[in-house]
């Protein structure tokens, strides 16, 4: 019998998380957190401890992923779910025209939830938005054993930080569910074909309901606190856009609560990192590890309490700044072991960098850069949400001016300086030509509706008004008993978005 020759060209595993910010990794030196599988992939290959998401929101950051777009590209900075993608080469369509087998699993968060994007196929894991009308898989393994409707039935919310121990069986856990399907698509490849495997997680993006082992194993750990800003005190000069966060979640949180939610959004950090290793041991058993490229990033971070703020939306490190690490074949020597590489870099970086490691053209269309590239940026711009809520960033690779035009509030840090952001250097005469600059280079990138804050090669912002406020009625999108499957709603009555 004739053995099928089998192409040469690398495999590629891009893994994907949900809302882990870059800073919250042993190798990047948190003090507490348990990531020994992540660290061992930085030790094999590159990080890039400068990577951002150019708009911190789910789909606008998966959307740049999965084009190569800047979000002015790709038309959303700030959360579109019924927006479908553009029309140009997608990053699953280029691996497949050059022959590879290309598989989704886990979370893609496009619209129709069903859009394959250029994928062979996706097992899809989609939080719980059956009232979108779409099957999604995790559900369907629920259900055929007989716990249909029971994946949420924790009570968690979606976009909150209550926490809980997960309520069922381990192996039940979206996370692990994830893991054995993407192994299974290892194992079930096609023998005479590349495959490019997408593996994208749900957490630690709430509901925070980490496995008890992974609780206990912090159980003893000095836990963190949030850090605060000298310029995060004074609530009533916060900019408007900061002021709908304090809105949204405004539970006070004691130290103790602190630690406590801390724990379960590590736990659920560690569950992850640990099934990581079942995938880069089913490459080992099929004797693939050695010719498969491997790509971490996550689409944004998680503010954690930090200067009182939570969740994504907003350009401070916590929050826009993702883990980025990228691990050649072992015979590849573009990707040095141990590498840190400081250039800027995006996600729309992400495309074009796979695809010149595994040696497809890349397309005209796309903006980002290869991050093995000669090319490198020397800013990085970002922008996220409109009117009140519109933040604008503009990125040197030292100092970071963020821009909010609702009251016209300019900050400024020196992240060699001062990483966790504790000072503000706006209104510092030392840091005046740095913001100057800065500000310069903000406006160049501006554009749209942006250019009526601008007036004299000045940012003038606006006046929002009050701004009135209600309690979120929705519970931070909290689920119901999913089954039966709720009526199908359409996404933009459907989306949890703070206001």
């Amino acid at each position: 019998m004739n053995t099928p020759t089998r192409d040469k060209r690398p495999h590629v595993l891009f893994l994907m998380v949900d809302q882990w910010a870059g800073p919250m990794f042993g190798h990047a030196g948190h003090p507490v957190i348990q990531t020994p599988t992540i660290d061992q992939l930085a030790r094999l290959g590159t990080r890039f401890p400068r990577a951002y998401s150019e708009s911190p929101i789910c789909i606008p950051a998966r959307r740049s992923v999965m084009t190569g777009l800047s979000p002015r590209g790709h038309g959303d900075r700030s959360f579109l779910p019924a927006e479908p993608m553009p029309q140009k080469p997608l990053l699953a369509q280029c691996f497949r025209g050059a022959g590879y087998q290309a598989q989704a699993i886990g979370k893609l968060h496009v619209f129709p939830q069903r859009d394959r994007i250029g994928f062979d196929d996706a097992l899809l894991a989609e939080e719980g938005r059956p009232g979108l009308g779409a099957v999604d898989d995790h559900e369907l393994f629920m259900a055929d054993r007989g716990l249909a409707g029971q994946a949420f039935m924790h009570g968690m919310a979606n976009n909150d930080y209550q926490h809980r121990p997960w309520h069922l069986d381990e192996s039940l856990h979206v996370t692990n569910w994830i893991t054995r399907e993407a192994a299974r698509s290892i194992k079930r490849r096609d023998p005479t074909r590349p495959g490019f495997w997408h593996v994208s997680y749900n957490h630690p993006h709430p509901p925070l309901v980490p496995l008890t082992p992974y609780l206990d194993m912090y159980r003893d750990a000095a836990i963190d606190l949030p850090v605060h800003g000298d310029w995060s005190h004074d609530l009533a000069s916060l900019p408007s856009a900061l002021h709908v966060i304090h809105n949204y979640w405004p539970a006070p949180h004691t130290d103790a609560s602190h630690r406590a939610l801390r724990r379960a959004y590590y736990a659920l950090c560690t569950h992850i990192d640990h099934q990581i290793r079942i995938l880069i041991g089913t490459l080992r058993e099929e004797g693939l590890l050695d010719d498969t490229i491997i790509l971490l990033t996550c689409d944004h971070g998680d503010m954690l309490g930090n200067h009182g703020l939570w969740a994504k939306r907003l350009f401070y490190e916590a929050s826009a700044q993702v883990p980025m690490i990228v691990v050649g074949t072992s015979a590849c020597k573009r990707l040095p072991q141990g590498g840190v590489d400081h250039r800027l870099v995006g996600l729309q970086d992400v495309m074009p960098t796979l695809l010149d490691l595994a040696g497809i053209a890349i397309p005209d269309s796309v903006e980002g850069l290869s991050m093995v590239g000669e090319k490198q940026r020397q800013t990085l711009y970002g922008e996220c949400g409109e009117k009140h809520n519109a933040s604008r960033m503009l990125h040197d690779g030292r100092h970071k001016l963020i821009w909010y035009p609702a009251r016209n509030v300019v900050q400024l840090f020196d992240l060699h300086q001062d990483p966790q952001e504790l000072h503000d250097l706006a209104h510092n005469n030392n840091a005046a030509p740095v913001r100057r600059r800065l500000e310069e280079a903000l406006i160049a990138e501006l554009y749209g509706s942006d250019l009526e804050w601008v007036r004299h090669g000045r940012l003038v912002g606006y006046e929002p008004g009050p701004l009135n406020f209600k309690p979120d009625r929705a519970l931070a999108g909290q689920r119901g008993v999913q089954y039966p499957q709720p009526p199908v709603d359409h996404p933009d009555r459907t989306a949890i978005r703070p206001a």
